[in-house]
């Protein structure tokens, strides 16, 4: 059978890990590992491949030599093929049927649609358990007949491949754990519930970017169809009511939530955003990334009952009356205002004479002194400032730079300053 034309794996690989472009490095997992064979190889002495392959972009084509593939890769468990034109399932499978410890495998962006995976071909990759399509456009069949012979696999990326619907395959994976299946276009709940019924285990699922617009499920029925979910990251979906957020209570495992992005969440400002949704999901643990403390879940909830105090009753969420029993029904908090004094009046004492003035804080140390030039009768340059808080345990402060703004020194009615010359 005739080599399909391109860039084969044997020839990158030679060219790569070579002694020129990858040197030798004692350590570990590190440096080369053939096994010894009668025959031998030519290259073997010349090569130094570690147990981590990355060959992405590298414009591969097909499988070369298998004879090769066999001696050097051996010790092989993580190989990157992204980015290739791999296009024939068949010289994917050369490669991955000589990789005997492989259990890493990233085809993204190769264009594997092209042809047809057949079971035999499917075989080869019965030892991966992570496997990354991205990109590739590959088909649910194509999916189906990866599942089939992959018992062991627990993570699957299916990124990109323009997904519009969910085909469910005629019996489901047991094995998986975790599913990125960002950047599709899975609008409608009625394709995300057949990822459940095909993952019955699955702990991790990442939707994001799928502009899914709501949750349409009985509480019961999503309890059955997710029983282990543990994560979900919705960032950029659809979600437009706070009923689909409540939904979320009803995967009983459900630790840890994303949520940027939605259009539900982009009228409250930031801080209003994280203190609803933590106070609506008392289970979820981590929201958005970082971990919801005891402390932050009790200020959310609290938070929660005040911003419903003038909500109708017949409007007011379940979740608020949840609250109430809990911490029984709070007082709005009083409005403090926490803005920056803005003026301060103080006493300028200069020889035996004090008067008293209102000076700006926003204005600096020399821009002061300017002000008190009349008042003093002394030049700007000849002024020694000093800061006095009564409340200050060591005494007056010099202000003695003139770009200071006044308001760092803390200044506030009734302190005093005092002026004195510097050519006494």
């Amino acid at each position: 059978m005739d080599q399909p034309s391109g860039r084969s794996f044997m020839q990158v690989l030679c060219e790569k890990y070579s002694p020129e472009n990858f040197p030798y490095r004692r350590g570990p997992g590190m440096g080369v590992h053939v096994p010894a064979t009668p025959q031998g190889s030519p290259m073997k002495d010349r090569l130094n491949l570690p147990s981590v392959l990355v060959l992405n972009s590298c414009g591969i084509t097909c499988a070369g030599d298998e004879k090769e593939i066999a001696a050097f890769c051996a010790h092989v468990s993580e190989l990157d093929l992204s980015d290739n034109k791999l296009e024939d399932w068949l010289e994917v499978s050369k490669i991955v049927s000589n990789v005997p410890q492989l259990e890493f495998l990233n085809l993204s962006s190769n264009p594997l649609n092209l042809s047809v995976l057949e079971r035999t071909y499917a075989g080869s990759f019965s030892g991966v358990r992570k496997l990354v399509l991205n990109n590739s456009k590959a088909s649910w069949e194509t999916v189906h007949m990866i599942l089939q012979e992959l018992p062991d696999l627990e993570e699957l990326f299916l990124c990109l491949n323009d997904y519009e619907t969910v085909s469910c395959p005629s019996i489901c994976c047991h094995s998986l754990k975790l599913l990125h299946i960002t950047d599709n276009n899975l609008q409608d709940w009625t394709e995300i519930r057949k990822l459940g019924v095909m993952f019955p285990s699955l702990d991790t699922l990442v939707l994001a970017n799928n502009h899914l617009n709501a949750i349409e499920e009985p509480d019961d029925s999503l309890a059955r169809l997710f029983p282990n979910l543990r994560s979900i990251s919705l960032h950029k979906s659809g979600l437009h009511s706070w009923e689909d957020i409540d939904k979320l209570n009803s995967f009983p495992k459900l630790e840890e939530v994303r949520l940027l992005g939605i259009p539900l969440l982009q009228p409250y400002t930031t801080e209003e955003r994280r203190k609803l949704v933590v106070a609506r999901l008392p289970s979820v643990s981590k929201l958005n990334g970082s971990v919801v403390t005891d402390g932050e879940r009790e200020d959310s909830e609290r938070f929660f009952i005040r911003y419903h105090i003038d909500v109708p009753q017949e409007e007011v969420p379940f979740r608020y009356h949840e609250l109430i029993t809990k911490y029984g029904k709070l007082e709005p908090l009083a409005e403090v205002d926490l803005r920056p004094q803005s003026s301060a009046k103080v006493e300028v004492h200069f020889n035996d004479q004090v008067e008293e003035i209102s000076i700006r804080l926003d204005q600096t140390v020399a821009e002061l002194k300017k002000q008190l030039k009349t008042l003093v009768q002394l030049p700007t340059s000849n002024m020694l400032l000093y800061h006095f808080d009564h409340e200050a345990p060591f005494g007056p402060e010099e202000m003695k730079y003139s770009s200071r703004a006044l308001h760092s020194f803390g200044i506030r009615d009734g302190d005093k300053i005092y002026v004195e010359s510097k050519t006494k």
